[in-house]
C-alpha cells in the first residue's frame, strides 16, 4: 500500500507544481486567456493524486493487485497519464506564447486513448477482484 501512497504523493507534488507553473508562466507572459495549461494542475490531482488514494483504499479492503494483470495495468495507466499531462502542458504552453503545433492535437490523443483504455481495464480488475472477494465472504459463512 505505500506505493500507491508513494505515487499519489509523487502526482500530489506534481499537480501543485504545475499550478504554480501555470500561474507564473501566464503571469510572466502577460497572458490573460484561455490555455489548457491551467487545466493540467487539475488533471494531474484528480486523475494522480485522487485516483490513486482510492487505489490505495480498493487495495487495503479487496487486495486489487492480487489481480495478475493488476502490474501491467499500472504501468500502463501512468505512462498513459504522463504523457497526458506532457502533451496538456506543451499544448497550454504554446498557446501561451502564441505558437502552436498541428500534429499535437494527434499526438495528445493517443494519452487520452491510453488512459482511456486503462480506466476500462482497472473497472475490469476491481470487478473480478470483488467478484473474488465475495465468493470468499460466501465460502466463510458456508
Amino acid at each position: 500500500m505505500q506505493k500507491y501512497f508513494k505515487i499519489s504523493s509523487f502526482y500530489l507534488l506534481f499537480g501543485l507544481v504545475m499550478g504554480i507553473f501555470s500561474r507564473e508562466f501566464t503571469k510572466l507572459n502577460n497572458f490573460s486567456g484561455y490555455t489548457v495549461l491551467k487545466s493540467v494542475h487539475t488533471h494531474t490531482l484528480v486523475l494522480g493524486f485522487l485516483f490513486f488514494i482510492i487505489v490505495l483504499l480498493l487495495e487495503k479492503n479487496f487486495t486489487i493487485s492480487n489481480n495478475k494483470s493488476f502490474n501491467k495495468w499500472i504501468v500502463l495507466y501512468n505512462l498513459g497519464l504522463l504523457y497526458l499531462i506532457i502533451t496538456l502542458s506543451i499544448r497550454g504552453i504554446l498557446q501561451v506564447i502564441g505558437s502552436d503545433f498541428v500534429g499535437l492535437s494527434h499526438i495528445a490523443g493517443l494519452g487520452h486513448a491510453i488512459l482511456g483504455v486503462s480506466l476500462v481495464w482497472f473497472l475490469a480488475i476491481v470487478n473480478k477482484e470483488l467478484k473474488v472477494y465475495d465468493s470468499n465472504i460466501l465460502s466463510k459463512n458456508k
